[in-house]
């Protein structure tokens, strides 16, 4: 875990080194059917150089959107994972986590920032949407989840998410999607208070064809980046955005680069997908894109 904080957006985050190939443990669940998780973070993270170390969180037959959904919920195997890892000497640059399967894989996450102490804590903290709870998610694995602020390098919560961590309404009495810059501002510092050096708060919308995030550091540095509202929701979204960014900041670009790489990748994979068939329901699709992700490294 990086040990300064960043006070400028033409701050790194990572540096990268010669021929290296950083390592990164990517603590998510796998989906069989719909972009998303694992299916996401492998090509991405692997086309920025990196050598990507699956966790297995759960395994899905496809995304939750679909009727009829398996789970298989790997928690009990988790342990003995990372142990292994560990006999074999697994060494880690960055500990990206995702969706969890159950509040005791908080632990397991724990377990991980112990083994590499200075690996980079990406969290992710994927549980809910539009003011609401994803359907595997209980209201003790959204503590659980919340738990993983403090402390990490980089938190990349929407709206929903911030306000479970930060214990604000959500559901009927959530505060929607159009806030005013005083606001955003609040809940990045409140973000920054719980320990996070980076926060990055996803998907203000104000109805003027643009789509808005924020960022903050505990450094004190605070900007916006926005790009072009696209009137169509996919799955997967999320799991790209912060993928995108993660391969960026691997690659040793600066903190507003990597910000401004992912929103505009995932605009223009929004783009690719609302030309493929079915695909509300496929989620988003990427692959055409994914040489943009390997020039990072040039």
């Amino acid at each position: 875990m990086s040990d300064n904080a960043i006070t400028s957006p033409n701050q790194p985050l990572y540096q990268r080194e010669g021929a290296y190939i950083p390592r990164v443990a990517a603590v998510h669940d796998l989906c069989g059917y719909g972009k998303c998780s694992l299916a996401v973070a492998i090509p991405v993270l692997s086309a920025a150089g990196c050598d990507v170390c699956p966790v297995p969180t759960s395994l899905f037959s496809s995304h939750t959107a679909f009727p009829g959904w398996y789970m298989h919920d790997t928690t009990d195997m988790l342990p003995d994972y990372l142990a292994a890892w560990a006999k074999i000497g697994v060494e880690i640059d960055a500990v990206y986590s995702g969706f969890l399967g159950a509040p005791e894989q908080v632990d397991r996450i724990r377990d991980l920032y112990g083994m590499y102490p200075g690996a980079l804590r990406v969290v992710d903290p994927v549980m809910a949407d539009h003011g609401k709870v994803y359907p595997t998610y209980t209201p003790e694995l959204c503590a659980a989840m919340a738990e993983l602020a403090e402390g990490a390098d980089i938190l990349t919560p929407n709206l929903t998410e911030a306000a479970i961590i930060l214990g604000e309404p959500i559901g009927d009495a959530w505060a929607g999607e159009d806030i005013a810059d005083d606001e955003a501002h609040r809940l990045v510092d409140a973000l920054l208070g719980k320990g996070t050096k980076t926060v990055v708060l996803k998907g203000i919308q104000r109805g003027d064809g643009q789509i808005r995030n924020f960022v903050g550091t505990s450094g004190g540095a605070f900007f916006e980046v926005a790009n072009e509202f696209l009137p169509y929701m996919l799955h997967g979204t999320g799991d790209l955005y912060c993928s995108c960014l993660l391969a960026a900041v691997m690659a040793g670009r600066t903190l507003e680069e990597s910000v401004r790489f992912a929103g505009d990748f995932v605009h223009d994979a929004m783009i690719v997908s609302s030309k493929q068939p079915e695909f509300r329901d496929r989620g988003v699709s990427f692959e055409t894109l994914l040489g943009r992700v390997a020039d990072l490294l040039k």
